[in-house]
């Protein structure tokens, strides 16, 4: 193949009149359009001087245009750096300094701030809007088409998507061609996807979920999307009688199961629900059950590997589980005392295939600590197998708190408390939250005699920090728990705040003293 990923999603249908995306105002695009499109950004990226290996950052609204983007990047063999839109300019630099792209595409609004930390790594600026409008857009619309596809193997890094570090630095996982492929070729087969399939894409695209399994799956099968610029409610029970499948996370169905709307007769046309990104509560998996009659497939994967496990098609899908290894992926369990453990025992998730990472964008140490040398990757997560063979997650080694879909590291958030006026010390949980899966708190100890402003702290995170790693509570304590070494115990804090969001009858209060 002269380029794999681009050519097996989109190479191959450049003439094709068939339907690629449903535009919520009634339009179409095929995927002849959206070749063409490609075509277009690929001409503006040569006239630029970007080449193969190359990076380009984008945190933009989704719109065609940016998918197009993506696309345009596969094409020209540049690694493609999807950016939550909800990141500030403070992280931001830190994503552009690490990766040093030589374009970075963002909202309008947001040039102001980026302009300074752009110019700082030598990056262009443009801007695309929701509207597809902005600096971006011109720039395409003056470029002559390139229709040329840089040659590119499997090896090829196609793009880079950062995940929290240990030690709250973020780190690149660079991703492959042949890894973003060979799962979308699992998925679509597992899942048992179609031209003739339809799915509601409600989903951002800056995140592997909305990008790397929902539209890259649908291209590889030839189906359509259902293009909605997120997701609500009503736009999506408007779109269940044209679809055929829904990819979302937890919180899609518990918004959808508020809804009386939300029934057997309008899911009636539906093949497929899956869920994914954060842990499904088992008592979703049966109320939506019990309302549609659909049983949600729910799977399991990370930014490192994608998609490593899925509970089957055909069969049993058991709530409270992800399944069965993927086709091509090896799942083993492994005690602290570096053994495989039998059915039934808990311990770390390690993954290999050839959906696992290349490593980490210049951290060849942190490559090594997390990579075995036979290819396994440890996940940090912990898990068991049951004597079925069905996966389980119980838990995870490492802090990570996973809210809404979103990964948040505690070290970042409490780095950033610590500085915070008349705060001796903190501590940031992921507690249960009904909506999100785990919400972020905070436990904050003050200095001696000292009363925190915590509307004042708040409003300072908020400034710094995006919105899904902003504490939905905050706690003051006298002292945090600890061990015998003086570690703070989160386990304690953990299940002392379990309840903290959905606080049962004679639950103490946010900011009381409990300690």
């Amino acid at each position: 193949m002269n380029n794999p990923l681009y050519d097996r999603l989109i190479g191959h249908r450049r003439d094709s009149d068939a339907v690629l995306l449903h535009m919520p105002q009634g339009g179409i695009i095929t995927y002849a359009d959206m070749a063409a499109r490609a075509d277009r950004i690929a001409g503006l990226l040569r006239d630029c001087g970007v080449v193969k290996g190359d990076r380009l950052a984008m945190q933009c609204p989704k719109s065609p245009e940016a998918l197009a983007l993506y696309l345009a990047c596969l094409q020209s063999g540049v690694i493609f750096l999807p950016l939550n839109t909800a990141y500030t300019p403070d992280e931001i630099a830190y994503f552009l300094g690490n990766a040093t792209p030589k374009i970075v595409v963002t909202d309008p609004k947001a040039e102001p701030a980026l302009l300074p930390v752009a110019e700082k790594v030598g990056a262009i600026l443009l801007t695309l809007d929701a509207a597809e409008q902005g600096s971006f857009a011109a720039a395409v619309a003056a470029a002559e088409p390139v229709a040329d596809v840089c040659a590119c193997d499997t090896d090829d890094l196609a793009c880079f998507l950062y995940t929290s570090g240990t030690t709250g630095r973020s780190k690149g996982a660079m991703l492959t061609q042949g890894n973003l492929l060979s799962n979308a070729e699992v998925l679509t087969e597992t899942w048992r996807f179609t031209a003739d399939d339809v799915l509601i894409h409600a989903l951002p695209i800056f995140h592997a979920h909305g990008l790397f399994v929902a539209c890259n799956v649908i291209m590889l099968a030839g189906g359509s999307m259902i293009w909605l610029p997120g997701f609500s409610v009503e736009a999506v029970l408007a779109a269940l009688p044209q679809a055929t499948t829904m990819m979302g996370v937890p919180t899609f169905y518990t918004r959808l199961l508020d809804s009386p709307e939300f029934n057997r007769a309008r899911a009636g046309h539906m093949r497929l629900f899956t869920s994914g990104s954060a842990p499904l509560l088992a008592e979703t998996h049966a109320a939506l059950h019990a309302r549609t009659g659909h049983a949600i497939l729910e799977r399991y994967g990370m930014t490192e590997t994608g998609m490593n496990t899925s509970n089957p098609y055909d069969g049993e899908r058991r709530g409270g589980t992800v399944g069965f290894p993927l086709k091509g992926t090896e799942l083993r369990i492994m005690g602290e005392d570096g053994r495989e453990l039998p059915a039934g025992q808990t311990g770390m998730i390690e993954v290999r295939g050839p959906n696992v990472f290349k490593g980490y964008w210049q951290m060849p140490d942190k490559t090594a600590e997390e990579l075995r040398a036979d290819g396994f990757f440890m996940t940090g997560d912990l898990g068991m197998i049951d004597s079925d063979g069905y996966v389980t997650i119980v838990g995870r080694e490492k802090d990570l708190i996973i809210t809404g879909g979103y990964n948040v590291y505690p070290k970042e958030v409490e780095q950033l408390l610590d500085q915070q006026p008349a705060i001796k010390e903190s501590a940031v949980i992921g507690v249960p939250h009904a909506d999100f899966g785990e919400g972020v708190v905070a436990v904050l100890v003050p200095e001696a005699g000292a009363a925190p402003d915590l509307d004042a702290i708040a409003a300072e995170v908020a400034r710094k920090l995006a919105n899904y790693k902003r504490p939905k509570a905050y706690v003051l304590l006298d002292e945090m728990p600890r061990n015998t070494m003086g570690k703070v115990q989160k386990n304690i804090l953990r299940a002392d705040y379990a309840e903290l969001l959905e606080p049962a009858p004679g639950k103490k209060k946010v900011g009381e003293k409990t300690r």
